[in-house]
């Protein structure tokens, strides 16, 4: 597709955005299955429903455009969703590879939001008031999910920085960090 203008490359970043998320509902069940925790498990279980209602969307902005969807794929999705199935396939800890799924389905949420900030940007400026109105709700929810990782991985990352046999209590650890600060001031000295 030659792009000749700006309504040309709003149509092309559209069918970029449409074959992302239809090779995201592909690969977020299999995301869904490799997580241990229940709430990242129902996290991407969510952003799978979320998922194809953001499909329904972009074909309801090409109806309106009188566009096809087809004939682009998303490259940039594609090779995320092969580092996430290289996660998915990594031998680790449970904690260790929910707390790597987790980055990888940030990675995904932070292309997907650049993505629909640069189309209802476009939207906005050719007039599209309805695509804008929709391409505004999926940009809010990839952002929602985006917050939903972050807070789970503040929880799920404490639990992978150390090997299960080895967590200790955590009163034991803020002694444990406490004694080693106070060597080190010593040491400083």
């Amino acid at each position: 597709m030659e792009l000749s203008s700006l309504e040309d490359l709003f149509i092309d970043e559209l069918k970029d955005l449409y074959s992302a998320e239809t090779q995201l509902t592909k690969a977020l069940p299999k995301m869904a299955k490799a997580a241990t925790s229940k709430e990242l498990k129902a996290g991407f279980e969510k952003h799978l429903k979320q998922t194809e209602g953001h499909v329904e969307r972009l074909e309801q902005i090409f109806e309106e455009l009188e566009a096809s969807p087809q004939g682009k794929k998303c490259k940039a999705m594609e090779g995320l969703i092969k580092e996430g199935k290289e996660v998915i396939e990594e031998d680790a800890e449970p904690e260790v590879k929910d707390a790597a799924l987790i980055a990888a389905a940030q990675r995904v949420e932070h292309y997907e939001i650049a993505g629909y900030g640069c189309v209802r940007t476009y939207a906005k400026l050719l007039g599209h008031d309805s695509a804008m109105k929709l391409l505004q709700q999926t940009l809010d929810e990839e952002g929602d999910t985006d917050k939903t990782l972050t807070k789970l991985a503040e929880a799920i990352n404490v639990e992978a920085e150390e090997p299960e046999d080895q967590q200790e209590p955590p009163a034991k650890a803020t002694k444990k960090k406490k004694v080693k600060k106070t060597k080190r001031k010593v040491a400083r000295v």
